[in-house]
């Protein structure tokens, strides 16, 4: 069977010159709406808690692959680096599926699952996916890798609808 992704094709279509590195001056979303980005950053910190950071890496890195975020990605690729996270697993998160002896059966029940929450309105969340992650998660951990997922697509969201530029951190600025 051949799987397209719809998606990536059209985020890796060409762009001309002015769209693929200049955007136009756009709002800073953390200063236009303080008091929905102090949520969203609670709601974050809230997903996260009591979670395998390396884990949480895996599933911010996997849907910001899917949502073609480079803001998000570099962030977080640079992130699972500090934190010690091996090289060859970041280069195998796009394609984990063929290189599962990358991930232990955990790590893949969470990563499908991410992907299933992210491309939500591809085929929704079958119950094959929920059902893998329900096996290795409890449910205080699945609510949370949940709340993740959400919280990660809406933060991949803000960076690209206001053209934030991958390699610049601006997390230590708020």
């Amino acid at each position: 069977m051949i799987m397209t992704d719809n998606a990536h094709t059209a985020r890796t279509a060409p762009h001309t010159p002015a769209t693929a590195h200049h955007h136009a001056p756009r709002l800073n979303f953390a200063k236009a709406a303080p008091k929905a980005f102090k949520a969203l950053i609670g709601f974050d910190a809230a997903a996260r808690e009591g979670l395998d950071p390396a884990l949480v890496e895996l599933i911010q890195i996997r849907a910001s692959l899917l949502n073609g975020c480079a803001y998000c990605l570099h962030m977080h690729t640079s992130d699972a680096r500090k934190a010690g996270e091996d090289e060859a697993r970041l280069h195998m998160i796009g394609v984990w599926r063929e290189a599962r002896r990358f991930f232990t059966e955990k790590e893949q029940a969470a990563l499908a699952l991410t992907e299933a929450v992210t491309l939500v309105s591809h085929d929704g969340v079958s119950d094959d996916v929920y059902a893998a992650a329900a096996r290795h998660f409890d449910e205080p951990d699945l609510a949370r890798i949940l709340a993740l997922i959400f919280t990660i697509n809406t933060w991949n969201r803000v960076a690209l609808s206001t053209a934030k530029v991958a390699g610049e951190d601006e997390r230590a600025a708020h």
